[in-house]
């Protein structure tokens, strides 16, 4: 930490950008307010007066990662008569790229409550995407939230498998899990799929969400 950056005012904000920082070095177990209160070179205490618990402070942290996801969004070119089903594709693939920057960073996104509106004006955006394509707001609520949750879902599970899960590396070992499973062939293959490529596996899977949307939540009176 520089010098500037030490004598800059202790606010909620500094506090979580830090968080985030350190967070990459020690996971999500490994992050505490002491931990952070050293990086910050102040007592322990004086994180108290802005955070009244580690929840409190996932909180911050998430907030802080949606304002820099947001900051994105407004910066994304318009591509006039792009399909919905490829805008809301790359808006997904962009939430999982922003989660997979923070170590354990889909952990501390999901499921806590965020501190100011910043989360607003993407969700609008993508609600307005999919209303202006034929969804009632109600479905487009729905179609939203499908999509979201199936993103932060996948990048939970590949951050919690390890750096390279395929390879063995602090994840799974296919050949090992084969050979365990060998009386159930099905199952064994399966981690080949399940384990390889898991940009390829994402994408994949999100196309099946969205056309899956697109078939059961969007009317089929409106034309494409």
């Amino acid at each position: 930490m520089s010098d500037t950056e030490r004598r800059a005012p202790l606010d909620r904000r500094r506090v979580a950008d830090t968080a985030l920082r350190l967070l990459n070095e020690v996971g999500l177990e490994g992050l505490t307010l002491r931990a952070i209160a050293r990086e910050l070179d102040v007592k322990a205490p004086a994180l108290y007066w802005h955070f009244k618990d580690k929840q409190a402070l996932l909180d911050e942290m998430a907030t802080e990662m949606m304002r820099r996801m947001s900051a994105d969004l407004m910066e994304e070119p318009e591509a006039p008569h792009e399909d919905w089903r490829e805008l809301f594709f790359r808006r997904m693939s962009g939430l999982r790229a922003h989660l997979l920057r923070y170590r354990d960073g889909a952990k501390v996104y999901a499921g806590t409550h965020f501190t100011d509106l910043s989360y607003a004006e993407p969700m609008e955006a993508n609600l307005r995407m999919l209303t202006e394509a034929g969804f009632t707001p109600g479905r487009a609520a729905r179609a939203w939230f499908t999509a979201y949750s199936y993103t932060i879902g996948y990048a939970i599970e590949e951050q919690a498998m390890g750096p390279d899960p395929a390879a063995g590396a602090e994840g799974y070992d296919l050949d090992a899990r084969a050979e365990r499973l060998a009386a159930h062939p099905l199952a064994a293959a399966a981690g080949l799929e399940m384990f390889q490529d898991r940009d390829r596996g994402f994408e994949t899977g999100l196309r099946a969400v969205i056309e899956g949307i697109a078939a059961t939540l969007r009317p089929s009176a409106t034309p494409d």
